[in-house]
């Protein structure tokens, strides 16, 4: 006979759980809007969205004040507890309607071809599975509709491009919520499948030392459109 159940059962576990590192990722992130700039990248990762969004990893939900009025809709995904409950503060004072549900990017918890755009920022250099998120990316996203990306990886010189390699293999990742500093995004969009518009390299800060962190890239990429029927 199955075991009945006794109503002590722990609540299933998120997929990304990081506490302390949640706790750090939000204060932080309040205060880069202003220090470094990250409200005014927020402005041109949103600028010109419409219709349906679906935001992957959308953190404390920094974005969401910032979505222009011709999006009907953003479904915000977020695995980890803490930043989720942030979310959804954040989501009852944004101008558009913003659902935030868990989840985790290499399996979306939303239909096919449902999407007219997804956001990403600073999120491909913390997922488990990179070529998996940019699948599922590319499944919920329809023929034709826009992926915006902000996120940072490799870059520098042959020295720097060794010491994000030396973090990612030892003390980054579990220090900093599953983040790794050598991956290429640009790369990762292109290989799959995805046609990829204009973008941008920059450094964050853009003044003062440069980091590991610092390599970013503002872009945009489509989910090619279906291709016509042979005769």
């Amino acid at each position: 006979m199955p075991k009945r159940s006794t109503g002590s059962a722990r609540p299933p576990r998120d997929p990304v759980h990081h506490p302390l590192f949640a706790r750090c990722y939000a204060r932080a992130s309040v205060a880069a809007e202003t220090r470094l700039g990250m409200g005014g990248i927020r402005d041109r990762l949103l600028s010109g969205l419409s219709g349906r969004v679906i935001e992957i990893g959308a953190g404390n939900g920094l974005n969401f004040a910032r979505y222009p009025r011709t999006v009907s809709e953003v479904v915000a995904i977020e695995p980890e507890r803490r930043l989720r409950q942030l979310a959804v503060e954040n989501a009852l004072r944004a101008e558009v309607p913003v659902d935030v549900a868990p989840g985790a990017a290499e399996a979306l918890p939303v239909k096919s071809e449902a999407f007219d755009a997804v956001v990403v920022s600073l999120v491909l250099c913390s997922v488990r599975d990179v070529p998996r998120t940019l699948a599922e990316i590319r499944r919920v996203l329809r023929p034709g509709g826009v992926v915006r990306f902000f996120e940072h990886g490799r870059g520098g010189g042959a020295a720097m491009r060794f010491a994000q390699r030396a973090l990612d293999r030892t003390v980054w990742p579990p220090l900093s919520g599953g983040c790794h500093l050598a991956r290429d995004p640009v790369a990762a969009l292109r290989e799959a499948g995805f046609e990829l518009g204009p973008y941008r390299r920059l450094l964050m800060p853009e003044s003062g030392p440069t980091l590991p962190t610092s390599y970013c890239v503002l872009g945009t990429a489509w989910r090619p459109e279906r291709a016509e029927p042979a005769a």
